[in-house]
């Protein structure tokens, strides 16, 4: 099985005036299709800046990244942008929902630029909606839903396109116990239905829920453990 992420030798540097200040400092990974992976680390330890890259919103100073099967770190912003578009959804703490739109619309958004027909749009919307427990709540605009409801549009929006990778960062950061459980059971599903996950989060126990955690420190990799057994909520 292929490795949806390939890291080797990652290195990211930023320059104030003449001083190179590295944050990545030799990152090597692989991720493969389907797994469940949680990134953790302290604040500075390069975790945000190794979502980034992951993303496709950050390009690496040296090394090679490759993403399902693209060599991504030497991409034009454009071509990255379009990679960003097919191969990876995005779920963020702060939710990034437009406020005027319903959350079928908000769902549909990535299809607009892939030059789906609306129709279609409003079916596939509908399609992930009820993946995520939704589809009745289909014509609610965000202010008229929970927190939790909120992040359920955000994961159903990220799976619209049918990405090879799903990031989620931090994505429980704004919400309650029970419901950052109930968010995290909808990964886990989302993960048993053959999605590739990566979750930046500082909670152990969110990062429980993974199937793997790799933890950074000082831009480097520490530790690459399998979590023993899943979390499962209460």
């Amino acid at each position: 099985m292929h490795s949806i992420i390939h890291l080797d030798n990652i290195r990211k540097s930023y320059f104030m005036g003449r001083q190179e200040l590295q944050v990545l400092k030799g990152i090597s990974l692989d991720i493969r299709k389907n797994e469940y992976v949680a990134l953790m680390g302290p604040s500075g330890s390069g975790k945000s800046t190794l979502m980034n890259i992951l993303g496709c919103l950050d390009s690496p100073t040296g090394g090679d990244y490759y993403l399902n099967g693209h060599q991504v770190s030497k991409m034009a912003d454009n071509d990255l942008a379009e990679i960003r578009n097919k191969e990876i959804g995005f779920v963020f703490q702060q939710f990034n929902l437009l406020p005027r739109l319903t959350a079928a619309e908000n769902v549909a958004l990535p299809l607009i630029y892939s030059g789906i027909p609306k129709k279609q749009r409003t079916e596939m919307a509908m399609h992930v909606l009820e993946q995520v427990d939704l589809a009745d709540r289909s014509h609610h605009k965000p202010n008229e839903l929970s927190g939790g409801q909120c992040q359920r549009v955000a994961i159903a929006r990220a799976l619209v396109n049918n990405p090879s990778l799903v990031l989620a960062d931090e994505p429980t950061g704004n919400l309650d116990t029970k419901t950052s459980y109930e968010i995290m059971n909808i990964f886990s599903k989302i993960q048993e239905a053959g999605n590739t996950i990566v979750l930046v989060t500082h909670e152990e126990d969110i990062a429980n829920y993974s199937k793997r955690i790799v933890r950074l420190r000082d831009g480097v990799i520490e530790s690459d453990r399998k979590v023993e057994k899943a979390a499962v909520a209460g």
